[in-house]
């Protein structure tokens, strides 16, 4: 009896610590803080590009942290150009502690709304406290998450985003074919010179170049009229299912609404913020750790930040002119698309290039699972069943067409040029 007693008595103990420690490696904390990071990148309309780099090096400092506390996870040391040598820990850390630490300070030093990511923090160190974690290890977390931070921040300050800050106003081409900003803003060009910014896995901007685009031409003979009066024929008999597809990947960080007198703005999620969101839904349901998450956070959003800086090195080459200006110039002037035409070059679509890049890389990560899309209830819109990241990326891709904001050339070549990104960056990093 008394054997049994204490055979219970080391089993309540075993299992008493192992719950004790278990929050340790919780990817909760990390979900939330990208949660809270998303808010803040729409509520300061970030544009996608940008939106992207905050996501990077975000995740980036999150996995740096964490990666050093597991032996079977490498670092981006030797993978990445000019990228820190972060030294381990000198001391006891608790890996989810310093991680989402690390996390919060780099994104509090990319965007605007300090003070609201600071409050976030603020909340999830509650969430910490609450763990009865000793005073040394939590200020240990703490430092060690602020000298991956330190490391990760110099990084940045030389990837050429402040030297892009203060290049001249983008003039537009004055030329026939040549894309001109839209209505019913007619903002300006948004990163004109993105392609300057420092990619992370790929070689150079231009690393996969697409196709060329259909050469221009007004006669209803030409190739590129054919592919103008596709957009015009798709979106006049569009089904209620299409409309909805094109709304549930609209992903417009800042949609100008016009009624009478009164102009209003609409704030979205972008693109990469979407499929971020995806990659955390997809962490959850396979229960996955902290470590697993902050790998699958960083090997997405590097993804993403190469393939908007492949995708806009080609708009901006050859700045392809938006089916609203050619069809209203061309074949109907009435015609409006369903969706608001964004600030950029058509050639090629960012979400074909950004979804199909992050399609590659979940299925790499994940296999080609089923999942169920919630990323868009803060929006006003249902959830959506997808049997796989390549049924989601086919579907954010032709999203574009039935928005009447791309071309079909744009939208099939940007997902060749995606998938292109999305291979390369499985082949050239491997945090495994």
């Amino acid at each position: 009896m008394k054997k049994i007693l204490l055979y219970i008595i080391i089993l309540f103990a075993f299992f008493t610590q192992a719950a004790a420690q278990s929050w340790q490696n919780d990817a909760y904390p990390l979900h939330r803080a990208q949660q809270a990071l998303t808010d803040v990148i729409v509520h300061d309309i970030f544009a996608p590009p940008v939106a992207a780099r905050i996501y990077a090096y975000t995740s980036i400092a999150a996995y740096e942290a964490a990666c050093k506390m597991d032996n079977h996870y490498h670092s981006l040391y030797s993978q990445v150009k000019d990228f820190p040598n972060i030294p381990p820990p000198a001391q006891n850390v608790a890996t989810s502690l310093a991680a989402v630490y690390a996390y919060l300070l780099i994104g509090k030093h990319l965007v605007f709304s300090e003070p609201i990511l600071q409050d976030s923090l603020n909340n999830i160190l509650d969430w910490f406290k609450s763990k009865k974690l000793n005073k040394e290890l939590y200020n240990n977390s703490l430092a060690y998450g602020q000298q991956v931070a330190d490391s990760i921040t110099n990084w940045i300050n030389k990837d050429q985003y402040r030297e892009t800050r203060k290049l001249r106003r983008y003039n537009f081409l004055k030329e026939e074919g040549k894309w001109i900003p839209t209505p019913p803003a007619y903002m300006a060009a948004v990163e004109p010179y993105w392609s300057k910014i420092r990619t992370i896995a790929l070689d150079s901007c231009n690393q996969f170049p697409p196709l060329p685009s259909t050469p221009y031409g007004k006669g209803k003979e030409s190739d590129f009229y054919k592919q103008a009066y596709e957009v015009y024929t798709t979106t006049n008999h569009l089904s209620n299912e299409q409309k909805f597809i094109a709304s549930f990947w609209d992903c417009n960080p800042f949609a100008i609404n016009t009624e009478g007198h009164l102009n209003f703005a609409i704030k979205k999620i972008s693109p990469g913020g979407h499929w971020m969101c995806i990659t955390s839904i997809v962490c959850k349901q396979t229960g996955a750790d902290i470590i697993k998450s902050a790998a699958a956070y960083t090997m997405v959003s590097i993804g993403l930040f190469d393939a908007f800086i492949s995708c806009w090195d080609e708009k901006y080459r050859s700045n392809v002119i938006r089916p609203e200006t050619y069809i209203n110039a061309i074949i109907d002037e009435n015609w409006r698309p369903l969706l608001q035409t964004p600030p950029f070059p058509e050639y090629t679509s960012g979400h074909s290039v950004v979804s199909t890049a992050s399609a590659k890389i979940l299925t790499a990560l994940f296999g080609d699972i089923a999942f169920d899309d919630d990323t868009e209830v803060n929006y006003g819109l249902p959830v959506r069943h997808f049997i796989s990241f390549t049924n989601a990326c086919n579907e954010a891709a032709i999203s574009r067409l039935y928005g009447g904001i791309h071309y079909l050339p744009s939208i099939q070549n940007g997902q060749t040029e995606g998938a292109q990104v999305g291979e390369w960056v499985l082949k050239k990093i491997h945090l495994q």
